[in-house]
């Protein structure tokens, strides 16, 4: 599966809408893809006391709810359309659900496809 298939189908769960007063969510989509093939989405939950989370959570939670963990490909996509970098706790979280996540790349921008390895540099497990 390519970004460009991925970028849609994280793009087309996106529906941002007040959830309550204190609570939004929609705003972005994600999409993974499993090592099985399977596409996972979701998306993201802001609430007035930070105890939210991301799309690409809301997607990995998907993902080993169907009894996977292994991210071969990722990406976020926001209200607007443009390609988003995951934050460092979702970083760290997909890293951490399969020993191989840290090489699961990642669109961060337009054309531009990295590994988690790569945005974890200093990654606390190395010696």
């Amino acid at each position: 599966m390519t970004f460009d298939e991925l970028y849609k189908k994280a793009k087309s769960v996106i529906n941002p809408r007040k959830l309550s007063e204190y609570a939004e969510a929609g705003g972005v989509g994600a999409a993974l893809l499993a090592e099985s093939g399977n596409v996972y989405t979701g998306v993201c939950i802001d609430t007035a006391c930070s105890m939210g989370f991301c799309a690409e959570h809301a997607a990995a939670a998907a993902m080993i709810t169907a009894g996977e963990s292994r991210v071969l490909k990722m990406i976020a996509v926001g209200w607007d359309g443009h390609i988003m970098p995951p934050c460092g706790r979702c970083r760290e979280f997909i890293s951490q659900i399969h020993s191989e996540n840290l090489n699961t790349e990642v669109m961060v921008g337009e054309d531009v496809i990295v590994t988690i390895r790569e945005l974890l540099p200093y990654d606390w497990r190395q010696q």
